[in-house]
């Protein structure tokens, strides 16, 4: 039985010593980066190395050692440790009786790596001997990795801090209710190149992303912003997430050679990482070499946060060869803190970071390229460190230590926190959620999507004496109003110097022309065409033209503006216009100088003979239709149009019938035949016949307005607009001149009868002429008027309507006038007397001739004739003597 027992105790032992060294193992799966003991601890998750070994092919699950580490990357974990440290120093926490700890792992950027470190803080949530849990983390770093982080954490509402993780998907709280940051989403960061591509005129670009939920949201929402702004992006590039990945160098050759197969696309956004940076832009220069062609492989390169800090990333190369690199960074913080933390890193030697097992791989990897002393080691080590050391870096670090620091010392206040469970991880994160928090005497809280947006500063990269330098601030973004502002004078020549840079598919369309873009084209690539007639563009790139109001404006083909149509009409300023104006003002003071000769000499034999006061109606309606002739002429207005042809209607037809009872008076005064005379007399009513034709012309006239008034009406033209008086009712303008027409008629025929009268009563003829005179001018009206297009239509009315005055004033007073002024001796009773006996002599020789031809067949009638003739005559002779 002993030896039995001796088998039982060597197993027992055996198992013993595998389940240590199991244990052991497992604990050293979980490398501890940096530990500091505390009453609450802070767990960080940083990327001190650049990937993990992936050669392995085991299929057990097994941690992949961490490669390529990379000294830069200390410097935000460091920042964190100094941030404690000062935190553990100030009232806030002592006077609560507390310190915080913490627990810093490495994630190699990797995202298993980042899971191992979770799974060390929530399985000590959860762990009474695994020594004191972690209330709170901050990291990581990448979106990818705070992604798969923050979902694990989200199980245990540990609340999460990142510092640099930007992806839009982080926001939403409802999937990752615990994570919150310290700086914008990328939706403000593509924002931000959005706006700058508008600022600067660049529609045409390309973009190089990498792989993962942090390249392809950024990329998602830059397109989509970029195409609100009407910006095209001509080509994508996604490359690998890691540069270790299987076909990441076919990957980068094949994005060198895009970029050198669009020359046009002089501006290129990269969201990628720096280590791909570095070797696209080496690739890019061997493509160009290959090519053989003196082609510039300089572009403008819009660097997202990921890399614009990175001054490693070109290389052997220069600013010369690579272009301009314009970055969006983190706002910069204070860097007197953490000069100090380094100063005080450099006096203490390694044994101040015994606990930081980064910071020994730190010195070994200093001492594998050179031997150091002690001394030496220590002060390389902190001269890296500071050469690595950007003030965006290190505010965000700072900006989440004391969010943290503030929410727990809130807690504290009411509780003792020394007793292990005090302190909950979700009251915690509620604390950091409503409550604001102070740093360096500025306040900020995290807004509802757990982020805190302080804007972007601008940075342009410059070369000094062979050295790069990435951190110039050149302006500052600011996201609420979506605007710049430059904050460095000295290199505002910096950014002017971008307006020379284009980047564009197609030219401009200038103001005329507008974009015609080929049905599966980007809308950034286009022709220019002029703008068709009466259609304008009046800036740049404008996808459609606009239409002139034809109505009022006009354009020729290819125009940046409309003209305004010019307003034509017979003008005061006209010449033929102010011809016609001068005879109507000539008309009106000729008549009325004829209307004061003769009413001065109204008791002379040739005044009355001229109608007595009837002449000086037919005077006075001259003087109305001369005024009528002047409203024809000046922009028409519809009282114009209305009154213009009333008066000269009205007026001429006072004038017509005046003259038609003088015909009449004539006749009677004149004509042997007794049935005309019985006629005429009855006929013979001066006024009453005046009133009747006037009235007639009068109820035309108001028919006309009543039904179908004249009115003003326009013509457009190409390029002038026709301002005219339109006749409302042709039909009535027909009827009132055809109407002054008859009556002219009518006293045409009644002067033709009467033509043979004695000279001083021989009104007949002039009234035959003036008649005629009338009837011609009108006749022939009709036939231009007709024709007659544009300003003049209105001064072919007015042309016959001054002759028809003019011919009236010139046959009817002219002749009288001449008597009156120069044949004075022909003004007197006894010319006319003995004119007329002369006239009574010859009219009856005519009369004995007429008799004795006819004496043959008629004698007994002829003599009965003669007498009456000779009766008549006599009595005629008589009545016309009694009048003078």
């Amino acid at each position: 039985m002993a030896w039995l027992a001796l088998v039982i105790y060597l197993h027992i032992t055996l198992f013993l010593i595998i389940l240590e060294i199991g244990h052991a193992t497992e604990e050293d799966t979980r490398v501890v980066g940096a530990t500091a003991p505390g009453d609450i601890i802070i767990g960080g998750i940083f990327s001190i190395h650049g990937d993990v070994d992936k050669k392995n092919s085991s299929f057990a699950p097994h941690p992949q050692p961490c490669i390529r580490f990379e000294p830069r990357r200390l410097v935000k974990m460091l920042a964190m440790i100094n941030a404690i440290e000062i935190m553990n120093k100030s009232p806030l926490l002592t006077d609560v009786n507390i310190t915080l700890g913490y627990r810093i792992l490495d994630s190699c950027s990797d995202v298993g790596r980042a899971l191992r470190a979770t799974a060390d803080f929530t399985r000590r949530a959860d762990c009474d001997t695994c020594g004191q849990p972690v209330m709170a983390v901050i990291g990581a770093s990448s979106s990818e990795i705070s992604i798969a982080v923050a979902r694990q954490l989200t199980l245990k509402m540990i609340p999460q801090i990142s510092y640099s993780s930007t992806a839009v998907i982080l926001s939403d709280k409802t999937r990752f209710p615990a994570f919150m940051r310290t700086i914008p989403n990328d939706e403000y960061q593509t924002a931000a190149m959005v706006s700058l591509l508008s600022t600067y005129g660049w529609n045409w670009v390309g973009i190089v992303t990498t792989d993962g939920n942090y390249g392809k949201s950024a990329l998602d929402h830059f397109v989509s912003q970029a195409s609100e702004k009407g910006i095209c992006v001509a080509f994508k590039s996604i490359l690998p997430q890691s540069v270790t990945s299987p076909g990441v160098h076919s990957a980068i050759k094949q994005t060198a050679r895009t970029i050198y197969e669009n020359p046009k696309v002089q501006v290129i956004v990269s969201f990628a990482k720096p280590a791909h940076m570095m070797y696209l832009y080496h690739e890019l220069r061997d493509e160009m070499q290959r090519a053989g062609q003196n082609m510039s492989m300089s572009r403008v390169w819009l660097a997202s946060d990921n890399w614009s800090s990175a001054s490693f990333v070109p290389g052997n190369l220069t600013l010369e060869d690579i272009g301009h690199i314009v970055g969006f960074t983190f706002k910069s913080g204070d860097l007197s803190s953490f000069s100090e933390y380094l100063s005080r890193l450099e006096a203490a030697g390694r044994d101040y970071t015994r606990n930081n097992t980064f910071m020994q791989e730190f010195y070994k990897h200093l001492n594998a390229s050179k031997y150091y002393g002690e001394a030496e080691l220590v002060s390389e080590a902190a001269k890296t460190l500071r050469g690595h050391t950007h003030p965006t870096s290190i505010l965000s670090v700072e900006m989440a230590v004391s969010a943290i620091a503030q929410a727990v010392a809130s807690i504290c206040r009411s509780r003792d926190c020394k007793a292990s469970g005090a302190v909950r991880p979700w009251e915690v994160l509620k604390a950091l959620r409503i409550r604001p928090f102070k740093l360096r005497e500025k306040s900020y809280k995290f807004d509802k999507r757990g982020d805190i947006n302080l804007g972007y500063d601008v940075t342009m990269w410059r070369s000094d004496g062979g050295n790069i330098r990435v951190h110039e601030v050149v302006a500052e973004y600011h996201p609420h109003n979506k605007s710049f502002t430059n904050t460095n004078h000295s290199t505002t020549q910096q950014l002017r110097d971008l307006k020379d840079i284009i980047s564009k598919c197609s030219k401009a369309c200038v103001p005329g022309e507008f974009k015609k873009t080929t049905e599966g084209q980007h809308t950034c690539c286009y022709e220019c065409i002029n703008c068709t007639a009466n259609h304008y563009s009046n800036s740049t790139d404008m996808d459609q033209c606009l239409s002139c109001d034809i109505e009022k404006e006009w354009s020729p083909e290819g125009s940046s503006n409309c003209t305004a149509k010019a307003n034509i009409f017979f003008s005061w300023q006209d010449g033929f216009a102010v011809v016609l104006l001068t005879f109507s003002a000539l008309g009106i003071l000729l008549a009325l100088l004829v209307s004061a000769l003769f009413l001065h000499q109204r008791d002379t034999p040739v005044v009355k003979a001229a109608g007595g006061p009837l002449s000086q109606v037919i005077l006075f309606s001259l003087v109305i239709s001369n005024i009528s002739a002047v409203l024809f002429v000046g922009q028409p207005n519809d009282y114009q149009c209305n009154a213009r042809q009333v008066l000269f209607g009205i007026s001429f037809t006072l004038c017509v019938s005046c003259i038609l009872v003088k015909t009449l008076q004539i006749l009677l005064a004149f004509r042997l035949d007794p049935g005309l005379q019985l006629v005429l007399r009855r006929l013979y009513q001066p006024y009453v016949v005046v009133s009747i034709c006037v009235a007639l012309q009068v109820a035309t006239c108001i028919c006309w307005l009543v039904i179908k008034n004249p009115f003003k009406d326009t013509t457009n033209n190409p390029t002038t607009v026709l301002h005219y008086c339109h006749e409302g009712s042709y039909l009535a303008f027909g009827v009132m001149l055809g109407y002054i027409a008859v009556l002219a008629l009518v006293c045409f025929i009644c002067a033709y009868k009467g033509r043979k009268l004695p000279q001083q009563y021989n009104e007949a003829k002039f009234i035959t002429f003036s008649m005629l005179l009338y009837l011609i001018s009108w006749m022939l009206f009709v036939p231009v008027y007709v024709s007659t297009t544009g300003v003049y239509l209105q001064a072919v009315e007015m042309v016959v309507i001054l002759i028809s005055n003019y011919g009236i004033l010139s046959c009817h007073f002219f002749p009288k006038c001449y008597i009156i002024l120069f044949k004075k001796e022909q003004n007197t009773k006894t010319a006319f007397k003995k004119n007329l006996y002369e006239y009574s002599n010859r009219t009856k020789g005519s009369i004995s001739v007429s008799a004795v031809s006819d004496s043959t067949d008629t004698t007994s009638s002829t003599g009965s004739t003669t007498s009456l003739h000779r009766g008549s005559v006599r009595r005629h002779s008589l009545r016309r003597r009694s009048s003078f």
